[in-house]
């Protein structure tokens, strides 16, 4: 999810795309083979996901020849997880991306909105790609390689390398693995299919370490965050009688909260799967507070319960049972928000797939 908001320029060149799914790959392919320059784009705050597709489609297009580069709105910062991906000398400023790029692709950005200060140039480009797997994904571009049953935008990224002719590199498949990895959760939720574990295994044939990669996305933090994360849990409210008596649990996470242990905004990924942790509860939520005093409002659900629909309602989006958006209420008013739209769940979905992560 995107933890910044803004009006953006609607792409109204762009017409709809209402070709056949055959025909957008193939188009993807031909206006990548045509172009002089392309630019790559992924929505605000990248995840592993939308990070690790992006540099691994880059690098494909290097191998290829192709000049490209890559960026994603501000604050232009990597986070600290995902600092071990190859290809990150490909990224620019947002500052440097032209107004109106010759051709754009979009990576994991289910909207505009979520490309931050990128979305004009996108809604600008000449031709705009998006690769994305968002149930919550508005249909911009002017070609849409969109599947939401795809475990990760990593899925289809690898999809349209294999149609460029490009082989998998080790660089190119650690930050697809990456990807996969971080949207599957580390192969445990529901998206998890054969297929996934057929693309697992091509990436580690190609040479990708997967307890380095684990190691980087899920088992490093400086000791600071052990400490922001026990106050959080410290501070955890759970409501049994909330989400119609399936229970939510809930904690907060401010400005001040981080600056006391040195903490940067991006390391508070891990929270919610500590929250979430809890049986009594169906929807775990975490507020935080981001460097520009806004609140970033995670929501995480266990299967009965949509809050990718809620979350799209309060201007965010997401995944069914993984979404967010940012607010500049207070965490209690947006509780109370989001537990008034909770109070009809829809009904028992033990056998829907897993949440997946989010941004």
């Amino acid at each position: 999810m995107s933890d910044r908001t803004m009006p953006v320029p609607t792409a109204a060149g762009h017409a709809r795309d209402g070709a056949s799914e055959q025909d957008r790959w193939e188009r993807a392919v031909r206006l990548i083979e045509a172009a002089g320059e392309v630019w790559l784009a992924c929505h605000v705050s990248p995840d592993g996901d939308a990070l690790g597709s992006m540099l691994a489609f880059g690098q494909a297009l290097r191998t290829l020849g192709r000049r490209c580069a890559a960026s994603f709105g501000e604050p232009f910062t990597v986070p600290a997880s995902l600092g071990f991906l190859p290809g990150q000398e490909l990224l620019a400023e947002p500052g440097r991306v032209p107004a109106a790029p010759e051709l754009m692709i979009t990576f994991d950005a289910a909207s505009l909105e979520r490309l931050g200060s990128l979305a004009g140039p996108a809604g600008r480009a000449r031709e705009l790609i998006v690769i994305d797997h968002h149930a919550s994904n508005t249909g911009f571009g002017t070609v849409r390689l969109v599947d939401p049953a795809a475990a990760a935008t990593a899925v289809l990224t690898e999809r349209l390398i294999e149609r460029l002719g490009v082989p998998l590199t080790r660089d190119i498949a650690c930050g697809l693995y990456a990807g996969l990895a971080s949207d599957t959760g580390s192969f445990k939720y529901g998206s998890t299919t054969p297929e996934v574990h057929g693309m697992a295994g091509r990436l580690l044939a190609a040479g990708v370490r997967p307890d380095t990669v684990g190691r980087e996305l899920w088992d490093r933090a400086p000791f600071g965050y052990l400490q922001v994360l026990g106050g959080a849990l410290g501070r955890a409210r759970f409501e049994p009688e909330a989400v119609g008596g399936l229970g939510l649990v809930w904690t907060t996470i401010s400005r001040a909260d981080r600056a006391a242990r040195d903490v940067r905004y991006d390391q508070l990924e891990g929270v919610i799967d500590q929250l979430r942790r809890a049986d009594e509860a169906e929807v775990a939520v975490v507020c935080k507070e981001t460097d520009d005093g806004r609140w970033y409002v995670s929501t995480r659900s266990k299967g009965r319960v949509d809050v990718g629909r809620v979350c799209v309602e309060l201007g965010g989006g997401g995944h069914r049972l993984a979404a967010a958006y940012t607010c500049d209420c207070t965490p209690a008013a947006a509780i109370d928000r989001l537990r008034e739209l909770l109070t009809s769940p829809v009904g028992d979905c033990a056998g829907t797939p897993a949440a997946r992560e989010t941004s």
